[in-house]
């Protein structure tokens, strides 16, 4: 920021950037600026200046290699005095038509930016904004200037395109829609703007606390006055939402925090008296004896560190994060730029030898992984007993990286968290004691028992890589002798902090001496852990792909990699399940509270004490459970989910790690209250005692085992294989290589010599297409077979969708149905034709089996009209559901055969276990395979069933809620079967099938906004005679203000009621019947389970008890003439689970989709100046802008 002559203050987007990261540092700065306070020295930053200096080599590279093939016009960076000059040279530049203009120069009066590179487009006169970053992935501060250099376009009349891209540091160019950027730049610019006016208006500098300025309570301007005002922020482990809540309840300083006695309004008892314990010691002076104040407040957790082994080794990585190298091993260029680098693994054994494994390239890197893996293993050969001591997660995250980087030793990496080798002492320390301290890192505790051997030379990590980075200067320098006195300074800290680590390890075990707790036995897993090799099928796809970076596979290379994940997949999703639940058992419990499916339990109460029943030979008890249940949970009765415990632990399962909770499998939910009370059953094992102890969280429980899918996805992965290098011609692989359906020539062909028949989405022809709609893509299948799909005519989707699926030849059809389009009720239709008329034989699978029994129903109902007997339709009942009377004929084990075998046509429901379980369908014996909502289908399990069927028929919509996978997969092997067909299109493009472009649920001023959010503007509305008397049709945003709610807001509950009580007894005209609003016509959505039990009760205490309320779950296929969302939370800092959860755009579509008539979103207007934390969550706050300003609605022709 600087100041003109004329006391306008101009910014730049380097300001933007520093007001995203803290907004009261760059006021106080300001204040500086103008001499209201002295100026704020800046501490010198050897790793930021390195980063700088990257960064304009990065950009050189680019701007040379930009030389040599394109016309660049460069900017001189101007003197102050010739900003002007330097625009108008821009401008003149771009009007002008230059191929590429470097260091254009904008100026506004009140912005000024410097682009690195605007980018003339090739197929037009547009102009797009580049920008060289040096980091590997996009950040939001990035495409914030390049949002802001692309609004100085459009300010400018230049054509600007669609997109801004940032040439990364690693070579990879990252495009990202400017749409969904710039609604929050603006927002962004416009409180930048308010936040400077606001300044200079105001006489006196700002002060600490002002709540009109966001404070990161980290940076050295921050810290400053977090020491000056004795902030609470001095406590250790003290977040700044914390903060936000007790400052509400008046408690600001670390003294008033140690001496707070009542409750807190949004922080538990057990929260706060940690905290207020924290500040105690903390202001405690310290004695002579101890420098620095400790107490012990769990002997247990210190006993539980396992006995010294003579095996033993105390680990440390030191690793520079800036280090560059592309694939090759050569020095970094343009492309293939792989960072990082661990360049010491360091350990210390019992007798204080040191032992290094250095690196100095990947390839080196990879030597030291194996040579330390190799190590490890005969060590423990040696002394099966060992540990593998560290301080904090870094040692063990990045081995996990580091294996899956080089692909090597990840078995060997497994083993080692599987045996629990790895012992992080770091939770030990956090749960058995308490540090007087304002941090808890390893330096901060040395003083307690490093006595008087104290660091010398290097001090601390930042030092090591400035040091690391010295040394191979040196070295390419050719001093060798300085370059390895170097190395040697650093190998005598990373060993100090390994003798750190042992000798904190020691001194914690004298304290759990001392504590006169019985030793920990050695540790076994609680649980034994489904350990599965890896199917050989997988390895060997994998190593085809091996020599193929994924940049460069082509689509068939793309779909293998995706069929070995897929092989794969389910002994991830087991895996990464597994380290989860451990995580859970030995992390803070606010680190995983917003975990989907937990209940962190507020109040447990003993409903019915231990006893047995009958004949029962196992103790068993009912708890009532209440609590936090983490937002999007869906808890059900008949789940068998954990309970965990703290220690005391009851006399159930031993805990594997040090100081871990414990946890107990044999639980069954036997009853769901609400949304935040549940009653469950607790069994023991047989001969184990009683006990009183209660649970403290209620966690997911072990996933469903994988059975026939693991088998049936492994044997279509032998077909690939065999075909390969040829693709298998099926519809599972036609669908993971985004090839269009292969089609037999047949009715609907083009005519000889002519263009292929396309189609239109229904009652849609997009702009840019001709009438006859979107050209096929795709070559033609060997033996002349026709890719066009049939194109409806008149309106008739049923037949268009028939005569193309008569058409497949082992292929897949797509159908995406956004709400109120009649998915099902067309989908159903096709079945019954099919079935009826063509006597095919067709499967429908989906995610539940609530979801296929609806398809069932209604293929029934179609049925009725065409002729299909209910008994041609069959489904196996739901475990504990065989006796539940259904219309349709109950299958089990030993009718399945004998109903699939008849001659003629008929329809089986079932789920992927039937589908991939050859024993009830035999291998490719269906004709069709139907996944409904298979926007919701994973890949994996698409495959596994698919083996069934010749054909898939995929309905559903991708932009509905999201299915949910446990593990990190290589492939994106775990999104749905449409979500990869749409490849990050909210419509299904055009070559893979159909989408049905109009909504007969929505009116048009209600179909606009969903329209716009989900689906680029393309469904429409078909008009109805729908009317809600003295109530405009459409969305209608409603801003409440309120501050410090995370999951529930009384401001806004008490706005649903007005709006509830103003809206029921109006005329509700609907299928020519008109009648008062009722309060089943309303359905009032909500986020969290809290802000529905507050708008549930305010309702009932306005005599509305039947309004229908819930969460977006329950909702889903559900419609009403108005629909209310309450977001209830208050700013982007109070969100559980961040904005990422509160405004994904599929949640938001279902919620404001309910509505016939009207939809309200009511919302803190808080949430709009969020600053996101990742790319997702950019893309989703801007359309939420956008959605809070609805456009005019568009009606189907």
């Amino acid at each position: 920021m600087f100041l003109l002559d004329s006391g306008t203050i101009v910014y730049s987007a380097s300001d933007l950037s520093a007001a995203a990261g803290c907004e009261w540092a760059l006021m106080r700065r300001l204040d500086a600026r103008l001499g209201r306070i002295d100026p704020i020295a800046e501490t010198a930053d050897a790793m930021l200046e390195r980063t700088a200096e990257l960064g304009d080599a990065h950009e050189l590279r680019m701007l040379t290699r930009l030389r040599e093939t394109r016309q660049v016009v460069e900017i001189q960076r101007p003197a102050l005095a010739e900003i002007d000059s330097a625009v108008r040279a821009s401008a003149a530049a771009l009007t002008g038509g230059a191929e590429v203009v470097f260091q254009a120069a904008f100026f506004d009066g009140r912005f000024l930016g410097y682009a690195d590179f605007i980018i003339r487009s090739d197929d037009g006169p547009t102009y797009e904004v580049y920008d060289t970053k040096l980091a590997r992935k996009a950040k939001i501060t990035a495409l914030l200037q390049l949002a802001a250099y692309s609004d100085q376009l459009e300010r400018m009349g230049i054509p600007t395109g669609e997109q801004v891209h940032l040439l990364l540091g690693d070579g990879r160019t990252s495009s990202h829609r400017l749409r969904d950027i710039l609604p929050v730049y603006r927002t962004r610019r416009a409180r930048l703007e308010r936040l400077v006016d606001e300044r200079l208006a105001d006489t006196a500098p700002t002060e600490w606390g002002d709540p009109r300025y966001t404070a990161c309570g980290r940076c050295d301007v921050c810290d400053d006055q977090v020491q000056r005002h004795r902030d609470v922020l001095l406590v250790a482990n003290l977040r700044l939402s914390q903060r936000a809540k007790l400052r509400a309840a008046g408690v600001a300083t670390i003294e008033e925090l140690a001496a707070v006695l009542g409750p807190v309004p949004g922080l538990s008892d057990a929260t706060l008296h940690t905290l207020s314990e924290q500040a105690r010691l903390q202001i405690t002076p310290a004695g002579a004896d101890r420098p620095v104040n400790w107490e012990v407040i769990n002997p247990l957790a210190l006993s539980a560190l396992p006995a010294p082994d003579a095996g033993d080794i105390f680990f440390d990585f030191e690793g520079d994060p800036l280090y560059q190298e592309d694939a090759g091993g050569r020095a970094p260029g343009l492309a293939g730029v792989v960072w990082g680098l661990d360049y010491l693994f360091g350990l210390v054994e019992p007798d204080d030898t040191f032992r290094s494994f250095w690196a100095h390239s990947h390839a080196e890197e990879c030597r030291a992984l194996v040579e330390f893996l190799d190590y490890v293993r005969e060590r423990r050969e040696r002394h099966p007993g060992m540990h593998i001591y560290h301080y904090a997660p870094y040692e063990r995250t990045h081995l996990l990286t580091l294996a899956a980087r080089h692909g090597v030793g990840e078995d060997a990496v497994d083993g080692l968290l599987r045996d629990h080798v790895l012992v992080d002492l770091y939770p030990v320390v956090r749960q058995g004691l308490r540090i007087g301290s304002r941090s808890y890192s390893l330096k901060k505790l040395e003083p307690l028992y490093m006595g008087g051997d104290e660091r010398e030379g290097v001090a601390n990590a930042a030092d090591s890589i400035a040091e690391y980075v010295r040394s191979r200067e040196l070295l390419a320098d050719g001093d060798e002798a300085a370059a390895a006195a170097v190395l040697a300074d650093i190998a005598r800290y990373n060993a100090y902090d390994c003798r750190s680590t042992r000798r904190l390890r020691d001194w914690l075990l004298e304290r759990a001496a001392e504590s006169a707790m019985p030793a920990a036995a050695p540790a076994e897993p609680a649980f034994d852990l489904p350990v599965r090799e890896p199917d050989p099928v997988y390895l060997e796809l994998a190593a085809l792909l091996a020599a193929v970076a994924p940049a460069d596979r082509s689509a068939d290379e793309t779909a293998l990699a995706l069929a070995a994940a897929a092989i794969d997949y389910h002994r991830r999703e087991q895996k990464s399940f597994w380290w989860d639940h451990y995580s859970r058992l030995g992390s803070p419990v606010d680190e995983w509270a917003d975990t989907r499916d937990v209940l962190v339990v507020d109040t447990a109460t003993v409903r019915t004490g231990w006893h047995r029943e009958g004949r029962q030979l196992l103790d068993r008890r009912v708890l009532r459970l209440s609590g936090a249940l983490a937002p999007g949970s869906s808890l059900k009765v008949g789940q068998k989910p954990f309970l965990l415990y703290d220690p005391p632990y009851p006399p159930i399962r031993p805990s594997a790690e040090p100081g871990a909770r414990t946890a107990h499998d044999k639980v069954t939910i036997v009853e769901v209250i609400d949304e935040s009370v549940f009653l469950v059953e607790e069994i023991l094992e047989r001969d184990a005692p009683t006990h009183h102890e209660l649970p403290i969280a209620l966690t997911p429980g072990t996933p469903p085992p994988a059975g026939s899918q693991v088998g049936a996805i492994s044997e279509w992965g032998r077909a690939v294989l065999d075909a390969w290098p040829e693709p298998l011609p099926d519809a599972a692989f036609d669908l993971l290589r985004r090839r269009p359906p292969r089609l037999l020539a047949g009715p609907g062909s083009a005519p000889d010599g002519g263009a292929p028949v396309g189609y239109s989405p229904v009652g849609y022809s997009p702009v840019g297409y001709p009438p006859g709609g979107y050209p096929p893509v795709g070559d033609p299948p060997d033996g002349g077979a026709e890719p066009g799909l049939a194109r409806p005519r008149d309106g008739d989707v049923k037949s268009a969708i028939l005569g193309s699926l008569l058409r497949l030849d082992r292929s897949y059809l797509a159908v995406q149905g956004p709400p109120g389009t009649g998915k099902t009720y067309l989908g159903s239709r096709v079945i019954a034709d099919l079935v009826v008329n063509h006597g095919w034989t067709v499967g429908v699978v989906a995610q539940s089996h609530a979801a296929v029994e609806n398809m069932l129903r209604a293929v029934l109902a179609a049925g009725a009209e065409v002729g299909l007997a209910p008994d041609r339709v069959g489904k196996k009942a739901k475990k504990g559901e065989e006796t539940r009377p259904v219309p349709w004929a109950v299958l089990d084990t030993k009718t399945f055969g004998a109903f699939t075998g008849r001659p003629g046509g008929w329809v089986v429901g079932g789920t992927a276990w039937d589908f991939s379980n050859a024993d009830r369908l035999p291998r490719g014996s269906l004709d069709l395979l139907v996944v409904d909502e298979a926007g919701q289908f994973s890949l994996a399990s698409t495959i596994a069933a698919a083996v069934s069927a010749e054909r898939l028929l995929l309905l559903g919509d991708p932009q509905q809620l999201p299915q949910v996978s446990q593990g990190t997969h290589p492939e994106p092997v775990d999104e749905s079967a449409l979500g990869w067909l749409s490849d990050g299109h909210r419509v299904l493009p055009a070559e893979y099938g159909y989408f049905l472009a109009t909504s007969r649920r929505m009116h048009p001023a209600v179909c606009a906004p969903v329209s716009t959010l989900s689906y680029e503007g393309m469904l429409l509305s078909h008009p109805s005679d729908r009317s809600l008397a003295g109530v405009e049709p459409g969305l209608h945003p409603l801003p409440v203000s309120h501050s410090a709610n995370a999951t529930s807001s009384v401001e806004e509950a008490e706005e649903v009621v007005v709006l509830v009580v103003d809206l029921l007894g109006r005329p509700w005209t609907s299928a020519g019947v008109t009648a008062p609003l009722a309060q089943d016509d309303v359905i009032v959505v909500a986020p969290y389970n809290a802000q529905v039990e507050l708008i549930r009760s305010r309702l009932k205490a306005a005599g509305l008890g039947l309004v229908p309320v819930g969460t977006v779950d329950r909702f889903q296929g559900r419609e009403a003439a108005v629909a209310i969302v309450s977001l209830a939370a208050s700013a982007a800092e109070d969100v559980p689970r961040g904005l990422e959860f509160l405004l994904l755009a599929n949640r938001l579509n279902v919620a404001i989709s309910r509505a016939q008539w009207a939809a309200w979103l009511v919302y803190s207007p808080a949430l709009t100046e969020s600053l996101p934390t990742s790319v997702e969550v950019l893309t989703q706050l801007s359309a939420f802008i956008t959605l809070v300003t609805p456009a005019a609605p568009r009606t189907a022709r």
